[in-house]
């Protein structure tokens, strides 16, 4: 049988090749052609393999969710049996109620969406919030929520100094607890309250923080403003030092200077979204979920260990 081929599109190349590289699978790019209305042609392989991975971080959603949903229909009617899709960043998953009356639930819509495109969905640190699992989001098909923290840990244990790590909300608690129980760092969470996209009233947890370097620790940046005021609220109370980890980093243009001026000397991310802030590459730990997965549903199940959903 054909070795699983990985299709991605275009602003992910570089992302798929090393994820070709982990898994020895060989990688084809999606064509895509822009018309003048800015309606899509996707254009896939006319050979495909039973098994198909589609790469695709979905980032700014709008456009790709829809092209996405043209390459896996069409590599449905080429006759591919299985499709997998690796999303690193996974989109609309902040929406998960109607906090006010006639809301889509976007998180849903697009789960649903998702689910009966792929058969299998790997990601990395859903936002999910008031949902326990991915797979209570996406259904019927298999899905794989994994986590940047072992990434964080990596990174951290080659540091000489004791940073105190600290997440912006409680929400950010799951990852922070996690690094500092493999790293043995002291940690903690502030308390945060949104007004509005870029109005938030930040209260930092009762943990001294003067002359030590504090490592902010989330699962996304967009806008960059909690971050900010957080980081002006440490180095008012005598923080000396302050960096930021970060797994999806959807910074608009002007967030790195925004950060910077607020007193946050390093910004280190994921490669879940290309930037410049890149510093930890998530291939490795993408490739042995595919794998392990490709090797348990073509052994029938008989392969299959637990993972972490």
């Amino acid at each position: 049988m054909p070795s699983p081929l990985i299709l991605t599109f275009p602003a992910y190349r570089v992302l798929a090749d090393r994820l070709a590289a982990e898994t020895g699978y060989d990688v084809f790019p999606v064509a895509i052609h822009s018309f003048p209305d800015d309606e899509s042609l996707v254009c896939l392989p006319p050979e495909l393999p039973e098994h198909v991975i589609f790469f695709c971080s979905l980032d700014h959603p709008n456009e790709k969710l829809v092209e996405l949903g043209f390459a896996a229909a069409t590599a449905r009617e080429l006759g591919a049996k299985q499709l997998s899709l690796v999303a690193p960043y996974l989109c609309y998953m902040r929406q998960d109620k109607a906090f006010q009356d006639g809301q889509a639930i976007s998180q849903r819509i697009v789960g649903n969406w998702l689910g009966g495109w792929f058969d299998t969905i790997i990601t990395v640190d859903a936002h999910l919030h008031r949902i326990k699992a991915l797979s209570d989001v996406i259904s019927p098909a298999r899905t794989f929520n994994l986590s940047a923290t072992q990434l964080w840990v990596h990174l951290l244990r080659q540091r000489s100094d004791q940073p105190i790590l600290m997440g912006p909300d409680q929400e950010s608690r799951q990852w922070v607890k996690k690094i500092a129980e493999a790293t043995g760092l002291d940690y903690a969470v502030a308390h945060k309250q949104r007004f509005g996209d870029h109005t938030v009233q930040i209260q930092l947890p009762e943990m001294s923080v003067a002359d030590r370097t504090v490592v902010l620790v989330d699962d996304v940046i967009s806008s960059g403003h909690t971050l900010a005021v957080i980081a002006g609220l440490l180095k008012k109370a005598g923080a000396t030092h302050l960096e930021c980890l970060v797994t999806h980093a959807l910074f608009t243009n002007s967030v790195e200077q925004l950060l910077n001026n607020s007193g946050i000397k390093k910004i280190v991310s994921s490669d879940s979204i290309p930037h410049s802030s890149n510093g930890a590459w998530l291939a490795p730990l993408l490739a042995k979920t595919l794998i392990h997965d490709i090797t348990c549903h073509a052994s029938g199940g008989s392969e299959c260990k637990r993972l972490t959903r």
